[in-house]
């Protein structure tokens, strides 16, 4: 990542848009998928509808398709610890799911019990932008864990992780 002062101010400024911090999941039971996210919306009331952007080149992106439905996980300063295990790599047959307590939506999508709060979602559609796609998923099913605040994180840079 460049310097601070090597920034563009676009760079800068995007940096303060403040975003969540969520473990999107999908797949099945037996073969859980996920990865941490932060590009994660509200964009519906009526029904409800979450947007979640996933890199073009993401495989968790094909699992989503294919199932048809995701799960977000609200992280907050209890659960941020369970955020370290999708970002490491792991040997063949092993995954950061090894060990974590799941719950399943009413479709079966994994999520993570231990999380603050989690939502389960039918997806309806998406849209192609830059290097993500955006997936749009009706909540058919959530649950609120525990009380409390979800992490907010802020990048210094709005242009790279």
């Amino acid at each position: 990542m460049a310097a601070p002062a090597e920034l563009s101010p676009i760079a800068l400024a995007l940096g303060r848009v403040p975003t969540g911090l969520f473990l999107v999941t999908s797949g099945s039971a037996a073969q859980p998928t996920g990865f941490v996210g932060s590009f994660v919306m509200q964009v519906g009331i009526q029904p409800p509808v979450i947007a979640v952007a996933v890199g073009k080149e993401r495989a968790h992106l094909a699992a989503i398709r294919s199932s048809g439905r995701f799960g977000v996980s609200v992280i907050d300063k209890a659960s941020e610890s369970v955020m370290g295990r999708f970002f490491r790599k792991y040997e063949p047959g092993q995954s950061p799911f090894d060990g974590l307590a799941l719950a399943h939506g009413a479709q079966g999508t994994p999520v993570i019990s231990g999380a603050l709060a989690w939502m389960e979602c039918k997806l309806t559609g998406e849209h192609a932008t830059g290097d993500h796609v955006v997936v749009f998923g009706e909540v058919v099913d959530a649950q609120l864990c525990r009380s409390g605040d979800p992490s907010v994180h802020l990048r210094k840079n709005g242009l790279g992780y």
